[in-house]
């Protein structure tokens, strides 16, 4: 299998989209099951046993929360 290209993209969404997304996640991660998720055209596959975190940044004004999901590939 080739090796995929590195990757950093933001996508944005309504409040409604991130709430059926963040939906789908909870209940995966409740089950135990794998995730899969369609960003920026290209789809992710997340297994049941990805690490997870909660990251804070704050500087010059702003402030951003990302909830973060890692695994080896």
């Amino acid at each position: 299998m080739p090796e995929k290209k590195a990757r950093d993209v933001e996508k944005g969404y309504s409040t409604k989209e991130f709430v059926a997304k963040i939906r789908r996640l909870a209940d995966a991660l409740e089950a135990g099951d794998a995730f899969s998720i369609q960003v920026a055209g290209e789809r992710i596959n997340i297994p049941a046993g990805a690490s997870i975190s909660v990251e804070h940044e704050r500087s010059a004004g702003t402030e951003e929360l990302e909830f973060q999901l890692k695994w080896e590939v």
